[in-house]
């Protein structure tokens, strides 16, 4: 009775457990290969399918375990030989690229090379910071002596601001005109970027237009950085000098950025008083140009591309549509108001 009760609960046991732990499978010796082969077999509790059949019949135990861990090693190892493949593709494609470009390098996080470019002439373009279509003839139309009075108590402030801000340049810099416009370029392509960036957000809060002021904003920002580009190649600045960079530039942007979220006029006029400041200073720089106090190297290359300037242009021409683009800005900054 009870060996009868023991079976029969094996038998349920295993009628539940028994076709994920085991296999029913039929086990042949092959005469002709002395390979004993296997074939599926209707077994539950070890029983042939067919009873005549003169076979033996084995529990084969299945360990689900190990071969789900084999699998995904498998996988891994997949994944690492893969891995391996691309990490030797991007080490060969950088030997390559350094022993004279002669493999095809890609300098994109997507994976996708850089469009190429070539200049009116069928020369290849080398920029990667602008490109052809980016690049402009300046407009040489301006009135150095234009200038706004400050009359309300903001323009007054602004004024002022600005005129304390100039002495410790003087002092710092003096007459060196090249560091003097590196400084200067550092700051100016800040007030841009943090108004597009503010006015920015603002549309997207209040759901509407910006009359195109962001992209005008950007657009003056990158054409101060393309300015510190330039001249970067013509004034080698110092370890002093790049600390100090460091410094204005943190306090700068931090004082504008709450001075536009204070007022955005005031922050505006600021930037107008600034941009009268930066056409002085390029007007002194031309003079001691032209007086022979500073050497009149010629162009950098970056330079030429970006104003289109003649190939055998000088830093007098630079200095010039340098200027021409701070006075448009100036006379920019009272639209923005």
């Amino acid at each position: 009775m009870m060996t009868r009760g023991a079976t029969r609960m094996t038998r349920v046991v295993m009628g539940h457990m028994g076709p994920r732990y085991f296999s029913t499978t039929v086990l042949r010796n092959d005469p002709g290969t002395g390979v004993v082969g296997g074939a599926a077999a209707g077994l539950l509790h070890g029983f042939p399918a067919n009873p005549s059949e003169k076979v033996a019949v084995t529990w084969v135990r299945h360990f689900s375990a190990m071969g789900s861990r084999s699998a995904s090693t498998a996988a891994l190892n997949d994944k690492q030989q893969e891995k391996e493949s691309s990490d030797k593709k991007v080490e060969n494609t950088a030997t390559a690229a350094a022993n004279g470009g002669a493999g095809k390098s890609v300098v994109s996080y997507w994976g996708v090379p850089p469009s190429k470019a070539t200049k009116p002439d069928g020369t290849e373009w080398k920029w990667n910071c602008f490109r052809p279509w980016e690049t402009y003839e300046a407009d040489m139309s301006i009135d150095l002596t234009k200038h706004h009075a400050p009359v309300t108590f903001l323009d007054k402030f602004a004024y002022w601001t600005v005129k304390v801000l100039r002495f410790p340049t003087d002092v710092f810099f003096q007459r060196r005109y090249g560091c003097r416009a590196m400084m200067l370029e550092t700051v100016a392509a800040v007030p841009g970027m943090v108004g597009g960036m503010l006015l920015h957000c603002k549309s997207l809060r209040r759901f509407e237009q910006s009359g195109g002021w962001i992209k005008a904003l950007l657009e003056e920002a990158e054409n101060e950085r393309m300015h510190l580009m330039t001249f970067m190649e013509v004034a080698k600045p110092n370890v002093y000098e790049r600390a100090l960079v460091f410094a204005v530039q943190g306090v700068f942007f931090n004082a504008y950025f709450a001075a536009y979220l204070i007022s955005p006029k005031l922050a505006h006029r600021i930037v107008g008083y600034l941009e009268e400041e930066a056409v002085h200073s390029y007007t002194e720089f031309l003079k001691e140009l032209d007086n022979g106090n500073i050497e009149n190297v010629p162009a950098p290359a970056i330079a030429i591309d970006y104003w289109r300037l003649p190939k055998d242009a000088t830093l007098r021409d630079v200095v010039l549509v340098v200027r021409a683009d701070e006075a448009h800005h100036r006379e920019c900054q009272p639209l923005c108001i």
